[in-house]
């Protein structure tokens, strides 16, 4: 699959590292402090839910919007580490999300015993950095122009 896929542009990459190292440092902001988010803004997650469960998704406590934000979450270090892995090594661009979400609740479990290292969370951003390595692939296939992609031998016949 690797040859089907043409490396990205210069600029893109240039973008990608622009935009993905202030994301990253949210996420360290995010999952690297002492506050957990519920404790900082109890008030805004509350509205959010209360909104939700008003367009019907009654079923959505905070347990499964915490999962669903961390997939969320997760989603654009996917797409950061396909744009930034080179094109013969893609596959490894799977394992950045879960690495890195292991090392935070790792942090989290050694220096921040008032955060909650857990495995269904690393599961959760896992997840999320799958979806975007597949949505990346999929933008960049549906990107490619035809001079772009490799060309398949074909035979004559006569």
């Amino acid at each position: 699959m690797g040859r089907l896929l043409p490396p990205p542009r210069r600029s893109t990459r240039v973008w990608a590292v622009a935009l993905g190292l202030p994301f990253l440092l949210g996420v360290a902001l995010l999952t690297l402090t002492p506050a957990r988010v519920e404790q900082t803004m109890p008030n805004l997650l509350d509205l959010l839910l209360r909104a939700i469960q008003r367009l019907g998704w009654t079923s959505l406590d905070f347990t499964r919007l915490e999962v669903l934000a961390n997939v969320a979450v997760f989603i654009p270090v996917g797409v950061l580490a396909f744009l930034l892995v080179p094109r013969r090594a893609w596959l490894l661009s799977l394992l950045v999300g879960p690495a890195l979400s292991l090392a935070i609740e790792t942090a989290q479990y050694l220096a921040l015993p008032h955060r909650a290292a857990t495995v269904s969370d690393v599961l959760a951003n896992s997840t999320g950095a799958s979806i975007g390595v597949v949505l990346a692939i999929f933008c960049t296939l549906l990107a490619a122009t035809p001079s772009s992609r490799p060309r398949t031998p074909t035979v004559e016949a006569s």
